[in-house]
Formats: C-alpha cells, structure tokens, sequence
C-alpha cells in the first residue's frame, strides 16, 4: 500500500479543512490521518497509487468555502497504515497558518434560521465553519474555542456533539452555539434620554418593552401600557444557560421591537460583527438628518444595508459583477449608481453613488426581514473617532446619538469597519480593505521567498500596516487617521495582536519618508527598542510596488512606468509629490516626470479649503490683473474678494507655510472650486474631487479633452505637466456660460488625455510598455478607465490596484516588500 504526506498551506484552519479531508479521503477509500499544525494542515495517507492521485487531485477542488490553498507539498512516506481516516489533535508547534477572515453567514445557516422545525430557528448567532466570526473575537492563537471571545459560552450537550463530529459542518466550529448555551440579545433606552423606563432592570440600564402591534398613528404614544420585555443577562458575562433556556421568543421579540423604533424614526445603535453601528430608516429624512447632527458627520455619504437585492433595485442600480460582490461572503459595502426611488436626501447628499451592503450576520438578516426600506448603517462613532466596540463605551460615547441600543455579550476583541468596494475598469476594486478581507494572507511573487520579517507602518491616513515573512504578507485591517489620538491607541494594540497571532519577530522596520507622519515615528521608536534597522520608504515609491506585488511580478522583473496620483507624499529633498511618473521597480525608481509644483497656502488649511488651490493655480499661470478684466463677473473671483488674498500672496511670495506641491488630488480641487463646489470648505477628505467626478459623469460620454489644455515642459531634467492651456479654456467656457457639467467632463477628459500622452512620451524614451495606475486620486472610475483604455490602445499592459486600496490604505504593503527587497542580493 503507497503513502503520501501531504502538506496543505494557507488558510485551512478553523474553516472545515480537516473534515472536507475527512470526507474526500474516505470516499476515495484511503486510510491515514489528518491534524492541524503550525505549518498549515498535514494530511498522511495510504491507498492505492490511483486512489492518492485521485484524491490530491481533488484537493484544490473540493476547499470549504472559507479555506485558501496556497501550497500543496507530497512526499512519499513509508511506514504502516491505520485501519480508517481520522482526524487527529493539533499539534502546535510553532505558528505560521493565518487566521481566517470574518465572512457572511452561508446558506446552510440561513436556512436554519428559517427552518421552524430547527432549534436554531431565528437564533441571531447562528454559525459555522463556513461563516460567521473569525478575527474578529480571536485573542491568542491556535485559533480554538479558549483563544477566543466564544470561551465565555460553555457549549450545551447538542452543540458539543456537533462540535466533535467530523461529519457534521460545526465540527471544530469555534463559535459554534445555540440559544441555550450562547450569546443574547437585548435591548436598552439611552440612560440621557427622555424615553421612559420600564421594568426593574438595575440601576445601569433601562429594558425596553416589546409590544406586538405599535400604532403608527400620529399622535399616539406607541410605548403606553405595553408590557416590559424579560430579558437581561448580566452585562459582560454569559448568561445563564437554564434561565434563558432554548426559547429564543424574547430575543425574536427584540429584533421586531427594533424594527419597529427604525420604523418610527427612532436611531438605534446596534452591536454588529466587528463593532457598533448606527442604524435609522433611510427613508426618513427627519431621523437621517438628526444621525448627521448628532454624529458630527455633516456630509460625507452614509452606508446602507438592504434586505435584498430586490430592495437594492429599488434604489440603485447594479449590474452582474456589482451583484456577485455584494453576495460574496466578504458582503462589502458595494459603492453604485443611485436610480429609481429615492432615500432620504441626507444619506449621501451630493453624491451620485449609493453604498450598499447585503446583511452579513443572523441578526442583521432577521432585522432586515421585518422593514420594507433600507437602513443607513454607519460606524458608531463620533465623526473621526473609532468605531465602538465594548458595550459600556458605547453607552457612554454614543449617547445623545443613539436612542436605543441593541446589545449583546459576545465581546469584539478586534475592531473590523466594513470594507468598501468600487467597480471600475470591469472589476471590483477595494476602496478600504476590513471586515471580510483582513487578515488573509497575500502569497509573494517569485524571489520572495526567504525574505527576512519585515514590520511596515503603513501612512498617516487610511492606516493600515503590514507583517511580511517569507512567502507571504499580511496587511491589516482599516485602522484610520492616526491623527485621532484614539485611532492611534487602536493602531498599537491592532500592531501587538498580529504580532502575537503570526508569532512575527520583524528584523527590520519600514516606514515612510515623511517624518511627521505619527506612523512613521512609532516605526522608529519601535526599530529603536528593539535595535532593529529603520528604512524610510518615498511615499509613491511604496504605492508603485504595492501595486507590483499584488500582480505577482517577480522581484528580479524589468522595471515599470506609473503614475501616482494622490493627495501628497513626502518626495526626495523634503518637496510635496502627487503626480508623479516613475520608472522603478521593487529595489528603486526614478522620477521621470510630474505635474507643475504650485503652492499650497496655509499648508494643511488647503486640503480643507479648496478656493486656496484655485487661487494658487490662477496666480501661478495667469496675470492677475489681466484674469479679472476678462473674468472678474464669475461668481469665484467675485467670492474671492472676500478671501485674505493679500495674506496668500505674503505666504507664496516669502514661501511661509506654502510648499509647493505636484498634487493630482489639489488640482482637482482647485477646478472644483472654480466650478462651485464645495470652494469654501470640504468636509471630507476628496470630497471636493468627488464632487467633480459626479458633476462630469451626466456629461462624459458626449465630451473630449480641450485642445491644447496641457504642455509638456522639462523642468531640471524631468517632464512637467502643465496647465495654462486648460485654465484658459475652463475660464472661457464659465464666462460663456457653458453647462457647468459639460465643462468638468471635458476637464477630466484633458487630465486623460495628458497622462496617456505623458506615459506613452516616457514609454518610448524608455522602452518600457507596462503601466502602473495607482494613488488615491484613481479612486475616481471616470480618471481610471479613461487612461487605462487610452494606455490599451497604446499597446501598452496597465497594471491596477484591485485588492488592495489604490489609496494609502495600500500603502504598506508597497512598504514591506520594498523593505524586503532591499535585504535579498
């Protein structure tokens, strides 16, 4: 009888690897043994030869839905067979198999909660190895039972039974449970509003009743003489199993009490998967605005959850690789073109795209099921804070906010904002990369293999970081701007977790080149504890090799061009980048070429005032005097004269606190400003260049780039773009009172049509015809697919960010493997 010992690498633990062996094995008649190690999954066994061919064949084919193959390794193996397959105990002998990502509830699961005949029959934690939590309560590693938020819950005899039996789906489910031995759900009024109390429920929290059948008439008090709802387990332990028993009746009457207060305009802030949201109709534009008041969150576009796709097509539209996305088990929130009925005008005001996500846990699902209009579902936070986590910070930083709060006592031991995605250029792209994508592993290319540890900082906004190893990275999830000191604490014990989970002992620190950066500094002090080196990386350097990584081009491939076009980075000589063209690979680059340098004045001031990089631009390539003869009537000069001008003048004249900057994302908001939109002040980050997307889309398709809008000039030795021809032309068209629309298309399609030409002047200098389409400012599709497309007819081959962020949520992954590189001969 032959033997194989098989090695399987990747993610294959805590996701039913071991018994898809079980069964595969057993079925191709082959005896032997399978245990989880900490190298992955080792498989030993015998049959015949046809039979183990069969079965590693089968292998890759046959993965449970949550695992990832990214090795297969067989060697023969001589020694006596058993009599049967087993699966066998772990053998924790060191750590190198990555946890599994958080993913949506599957199929099986959600039939059980539909099923009334099934003792999970509406039990809003239901799950398996197929779904549910995953990063999101893990502690420690090995990824067990004990290692997680789940050790609080003992699990009952039936739950126990599943656990231990490879042929059932909850075998080895480490957050498998019930209604008798599991988490509960309830439901509490805010301790600061006027709600009334009902029932005696200790002298924290106020128990919310549960009536069957509230009145929607105006006038009435839909909470009058109604009956207090018995259900409160002790805060931040398990409840006890007898008293709850296997009724899930007040749990179920929970969930129709909560729709019903969303029904009624109420906000509720509702303990989700990786943290708290909150949660009103997005029909109601009276409760939509009140969220945006008290949340401090005044403009930037809200996230939605429908119950289905069905309700999505009432709202927006989404076509076959929208839909796909939205049903994967990542469940992202899936940003589409608003039509049909409309929402509330607060939830995404001025914005033509709607972002919408599909419910990924029982308990939205059951939520979902009683309301017939989506709900927004934001982070539950105050506007820039971190998302809430544990129950007591909630109430206590979300009142006010919230009216109600639907809790449970199953702890998140690791924050997880919703991911968000885009399609452009025919795939969906990651926007922010959380909840349903991180940890997962991204293998490395060809020449990777035995790179020494590396720790990467990541940005100061978008943070995330990034532990590579051989053969692998692993990029976190969304942690922020490291600017808010509570993000900032997230961000350190995020780092700690990760190096705890992947046992990673880094040799070596990367981090970017701008000093001030706060993730830069903690990656120095860190190198310095620890006497490790400290690599400074340039912040488009690491968008360009980020990009490379994630398309697996070898580390020893020919160089590439690209342009980065992003908000800033720190570039060499202390100057601001941010439209940049390079030639480089993973071990360096040159810069090749970049838009012209223009002040910023007031530093900083000007990414949130927009007018300031109008006024920058129009001063940089036009006469002033001369500009208001011919222009003074347009409402933006006019505005102007209400501006310090002669302030700005000072600071770009003496150059004090106005670098100047090459930035894509600036200029854009400098044409936004000239065309109105949000000119005074942006209120998010990009929201200004947002703005001008959504205004160029109703026009683009019957629109082209102005002629002569741009030069190419050499400026010490480089190419610079440059603009004179454009501003004249948008000036012009503002005076005779063209459609302000058709105008910023035909801005977009100059930008456009001036990187093709910029890219393919430098692939013909350089004979390099691969391109790299990265930084922040690609987020925009109308930017994106007209220089991809225009780069295609070229001849040329576009490589594009696509699951990682093209913003600098990417960024350290760029970091890491250029650290990496930078220590392999």
């Amino acid at each position: 009888m032959a033997g194989k010992a098989i090695r399987a690498r990747g993610v294959v633990q805590g996701v039913g690897f071991r018994p898809a062996i079980w069964h595969l094995a057993r079925r191709c008649g082959l005896t032997g043994e399978v245990w989880n190690d900490g190298e992955g999954v080792m498989i030993h066994a015998f049959g015949s030869a046809e039979a183990l061919e069969r079965f590693i064949a089968l292998i890759p084919h046959e993965l449970p839905p949550l695992a990832r193959l990214d090795a297969l390794e067989c060697l023969d193996l001589n020694q006596a067979a058993p009599d049967e397959f087993r699966i066998v105990a772990s053998r924790p002998d060191g750590i190198a198999t990555p946890i599994a990502a958080d993913a949506a509830t599957c199929p099986e699961c959600l039939a059980d909660i539909a099923d009334p005949t099934n003792r999970r029959y509406r039990y809003p934690f239901t799950n398996c190895t197929h779904c549910g939590p995953r990063l999101s309560i893990v502690r420690a590693v090995p990824f067990d039972r004990a290692n997680t938020s789940m050790a609080a819950f003992a699990m009952c005899p039936d739950c126990q039974r599943e656990y231990d039996d490879p042929a059932d789906r909850r075998f080895h489910a480490q957050a498998n449970c019930c209604p008798v031995c599991g988490p509960s759900l309830w439901l509490e009024a805010d301790e600061g509003s006027s709600e009334p109390a009902f029932g005696a429920t200790g002298s924290q929290t106020r128990m919310v009743p549960f009536t069957p059948s509230l009145s929607k008439a105006a006038g009435e008090n839909p909470r009058a003489q109604v009956k207090p709802l018995m259900l409160r387990p002790a805060q931040h332990q398990r409840p006890d199993a007898k008293a709850l028993a296997p009724d899930v009746s007040c749990m179920e009457d929970v969930i129709q009490q909560t729709a019903e207060l969303l029904r009624q305009g109420r906000i509720v802030a509702i303990k989700g998967l990786g943290g708290f949201h909150l949660a009103c109709d997005a029909t109601n534009a009276a409760a939509v605005d009140s969220l945006r008041q008290r949340k401090r969150r005044y403009a930037k576009p809200f996230a939605l959850m429908a119950r289905d796709l069905a309700m999505v097509h009432r709202f927006a539209a989404a076509d076959a690789a929208e839909i796909l996305a939205l049903q994967d088990r990542a469940a992202p929130i899936v940003l589409l073109r608003a039509r049909g009925e409309a929402l509330a005008a607060g939830v995404a005001p001025g914005d033509a795209k709607l972002g919408f996500m599909l419910p990924y846990t029982p308990l939205h699902t059951l939520l979902m099921q009683e309301l017939d209009n989506p709900i927004v579902l934001t982070s539950g936070n105050v506007s820039d804070e971190p998302q809430c986590i544990v129950n007591d910070d909630a109430r206590q930083k979300l009142a006010g906010i919230a009216d109600y709060f639907l809790l449970h006592q199953r702890d998140i031991v690791n924050r997880l904002d919703d991911s968000v995605a885009r399609l452009m250029d025919g795939e969906i792209r990651l926007l922010r990369r959380a909840r349903g994508y991180a940890p997962q592993a991204l293998p490395l290319p060809p020449g990777f293999e035995q790179a020494a540890p590396a720790l990467a900082m990541g940005a100061e906004l978008k943070n995330s970081f990034c532990l590579l190893r051989p053969g692998q990275a692993v990029v976190s999830q969304h942690i922020g701007d490291l600017e808010n000191a509570a993000v900032q604490t997230d961000y350190r014990l995020a780092i700690e977790l990760y190096r705890q989970l992947h046992g990673f002992r880094p040799e070596r620190v990367a981090i970017d080149l701008h000093p001030g950066y706060l993730s830069s500094q903690y990656g120095q002090s860190l190198a310095a504890a620890q006497g490790l080196p400290c690599l400074t990386v340039q912040h488009h350097h690491a968008h360009l090799a980020a990009c490379l990584a994630e398309h697996g081009v070898a580390l020893d491939a020919p160089p590439v061009l690209a342009a980065i076009f992003d908000g800033l980075g720190m570039g060499e000589n202390g100057e601001l980048w941010g439209g940049e063209f390079l030639l480089g690979d993973y071990r360096g680059f040159s810069r090749l070429g970049h838009f012209q340098p223009i002040a910023l004045p007031g530093g900083s001031q000007a990414m949130r005032e927009p007018w300031r990089n109008a006024y920058a631009q129009l001063r940089h390539y036009l006469v002033w005097d001369e500009l208001l003869a011919e222009f003074g009537s347009l409402p933006f000069l006019q505005d102007l004269a209400n501006k310090p001008l002669a302030t700005l003048d000072t600071m770009m004249a003496k150059n004090l606190n106005a670098p100047r900057c090459s930035s894509v994302g600036r200029w854009f908001d400098a044409f936004a400003a000239v065309l109105d939109l949000h000119a005074d002040r942006a209120d998010y980050e990009g929201q200004a260049a947002i703005a001008l997307e959504n205004l160029a889309a109703s026009a683009f398709a019957g629109e082209t780039a102005y002629p002569q809008a741009w030069q190419l000039n050499q400026m010490e030795g480089k190419q610079a773009l440059t603009w004179l021809g454009l501003w004249q032309a948008v000036l012009g068209d503002l005076a005779g009172g063209d459609d302000k629309a058709a105008i910023a298309a035909r801005i977009h399609h100059s930008l456009i049509a001036a990187s093709v030409e910029s890219l393919c002047r430098l692939g013909r200098e350089t004979a390099v015809d691969t391109v790299v389409l990265s930084g922040g400012v690609f987020q925009n599709r109308l930017l994106l697919e007209g220089v991809a497309e225009g780069l295609r007819r070229q001849g040329k081959t576009v490589l594009l960010p696509q699951r990682y962020p093209a913003n600098d949520g990417g960024l350290a992954l760029g970091q890491a493997v250029i650290a990496a590189a930078a220590g392999i001969s």
